[in-house]
């Protein structure tokens, strides 16, 4: 249903937007040029004369619009009459940034002088934010659920990029700030390349479009290629990941990017019939009944050493019950040195070669792993 909704939705988007144009702006014959997304869902842009619509969907109700931003140049005089929506002066220069996931787009993009903020210093490892804050270049504005308002104001940002949450009743003091705040929701695509794509957005943030399509052009061949290689596959292994925590066991849903790689890298995920495109809690007894004859687990933790089979039986004796544990197809991420979650979401071919690699060893057979490695005993 909502394959059959977002196309009549979109359509409708994009005629608003140019009637809308139409009677607003000043250009009032311009028509709207729609940038052609191929894998986004959640995100709509259309150029026009003077200005670049961008409206984002909301991810949890398809029907309606999380937020609609009217991108205009900052070096130009700007225009008289708009449409409505949240004003973006771009390319942004002075911008706080709370994801370290962002953080390494922009880092990628040499564009960290445009960061002048960052949030949740301790989980962002990129060697430039780090040393742009050492030196004071950067501000540090603290923890992103409760950031440090004063220093917010301070550092005078031309925007903030967050990433939005459901039923989340807002942002707290800094809505109050009149800043323009770009909800990120790019990790709520449905597949990798989805996601990926984002960047043509963030590009047109920065002033640096024509780097983001190029990038993203290499991102999609290489992806496509590396799936190319499993399609034709008939032998599929089963595949499930993560572990509990406390008493539940979030796992990725049927509709999210992590079930689209595992299907893409030629695996079956156990839990693709769940509807869902974010995570999901489960009891540790649900998952342990779904996917206990499972050929492969996957986990990512963060710790100073690496994980063993010894140390998983220790922390639960149900994890031993898993076939994967008994057959030592374990593979896991430790995430306090490797940079899986600031690389892999703009850059999903690293991720997909690792996948192929585990399940289907033989089709990259050169190939040394990025993320995942084998648990040691």
């Amino acid at each position: 249903m909502k394959h059959t909704i977002f196309p009549l939705y979109l359509i409708l988007c994009l005629l608003l937007s140019a009637c809308g144009a139409r009677k607003q702006s000043s250009s009032p014959k311009s028509e709207g040029d729609t940038l052609t997304l191929k894998y986004a869902k959640n995100l709509c842009i259309v150029k026009y004369n003077n200005y670049t619509l961008a409206t984002l969907r909301n991810p949890w109700d398809t029907t309606k619009v999380l937020r609609t931003y009217i991108l205009t140049d900052k070096s130009k005089p700007q225009p008289s009459s708009l449409p409505q929506g949240t004003l973006v002066q771009v390319p942004l220069s002075r911008s706080l940034v709370y994801s370290s996931v962002h953080c390494s787009l922009l880092d990628e993009l040499e564009a960290v002088n445009q960061i002048k903020g960052v949030c949740d210093l301790s989980y962002i490892s990129i060697p430039s934010i780090q040393k742009g804050c050492r030196s004071g270049k950067i501000t540090d504005a603290g923890n992103s659920m409760s950031p440090d308002i004063e220093k917010i104001i301070d550092m005078h940002p031309d925007a903030i990029l967050l990433s939005p949450y459901e039923n989340s009743n807002g942002y707290g003091r800094i809505e109050k700030l009149n800043i323009p705040i770009i909800e990120c929701a790019d990790y709520m695509e449905t597949s990798p390349l989805g996601r990926a794509e984002w960047m043509r957005f963030f590009g047109l943030l920065y002033g640096c479009e024509h780097k983001t399509d190029s990038l993203f052009a290499q991102v999609e061949k290489e992806y496509s290629d590396i799936k190319s290689k499993t399609s034709s596959l008939s032998e599929r292994p089963s595949v499930f990941s993560e572990l509990k925590i406390g008493s539940t066991w979030y796992v990725a849903g049927g509709n999210s990017t992590t079930s689209r790689f595992f299907a893409d890298a030629g695996a079956r995920y156990v839990f693709s019939q769940l509807p869902q495109s974010g995570s999901v809690a489960l009891s540790a007894e649900v998952v342990l009944d779904k996917a206990q004859d499972a050929d492969f687990w996957l986990i990512k933790y963060n710790q100073d050493k690496d994980k063993t089979y010894t140390e998983l039986k220790k922390e639960d004796v149900l994890y031993a019950q898993f076939e994967a544990f008994k057959n030592r197809q374990i593979y896991g991420c430790n995430t306090h040195y490797i940079r899986f979650y600031e690389e892999s979401p703009f850059h999903p071919e690293y991720l997909l070669k690792d996948f192929v690699k585990i399940f289907h060893p033989e089709l990259l057979p050169d190939y040394q792993s990025r993320y995942f490695h084998s648990l040691n005993e």
